[in-house]
């Protein structure tokens, strides 16, 4: 079976064209909930989707499993999660919002963390591996298909051996911070791109830089 068909039968209830369906996207930032996570590296997928929604002069609710926001992009509705599940849970969130919002599973994107990429570079892809990263792994779990676009923020791997997970748990430096205000910005036209222009072009035009 393939996988837009699989999707297809496990949404079949919500009877909407295919022209509605597909103006309907899931925007997921990958995080820890509590204050003590809010500035660390883990969480830049919260800090990611926390600025689009300002940007769009909106606010999140608290729903079922996790905070949600609503947005409109040129004429598209986007559904912006913040998984409230902890990071290595968010597949349920994840399935359960594409399920009640009948959204397809090439118009979710998923925003991560990745120490694999050097700081502030992005790359986004249609498919992959979990690359490790136990929200990633724990998606492809629930949704049964690693066949699903992802956006990589990069932390880069400025840490001594053994020290992953206090790095990644770790606030981000001056530095860091200094830079992200360019980066920010720059992650939240990806978004608009991969609404607006599609999966390929975003990859093109982003990748990298």
């Amino acid at each position: 079976m393939g996988i837009l068909t699989f999707f297809d039968k496990l949404f079949g209830g919500k009877k909407e064209t295919q022209e509605e369906i597909m103006k309907k996207f899931l925007i997921v930032g990958l995080g820890n909930i509590g204050t003590k996570y809010d500035n660390t590296r883990h969480n830049i997928g919260f800090k990611i989707v926390d600025a689009l929604v300002k940007e769009y002069e909106e606010s999140f609710s608290t729903e079922k499993l996790g905070d949600l926001s609503k947005l409109k992009i040129k004429g598209k509705t986007v559904f912006v999660l913040k998984p409230n599940t902890y990071m290595n849970l968010s597949g349920k969130a994840v399935l359960y919002w594409m399920k009640k919002e009948n959204i397809r599973i090439e118009n979710v994107l998923v925003i991560t963390d990745d120490l694999n990429i050097d700081f502030g570079k992005v790359r986004i892809k249609g498919r992959g591996s979990a690359g490790g990263h136990n929200g990633l792994k724990d998606i492809q779990d629930k949704l049964n298909t690693g066949s699903y676009p992802r956006f990589r923020f990069g932390v880069g791997s400025d840490y001594r051996k053994g020290g992953q997970v206090d790095f990644v748990l770790g606030e981000w430096s001056d530095e860091e911070e200094s830079v992200l205000i360019e980066r920010i910005p720059t992650s939240i036209k990806a978004i608009e791109s991969f609404v607006n222009a599609g999966l390929a072009n975003t990859m093109n035009t982003f990748n990298g830089k």
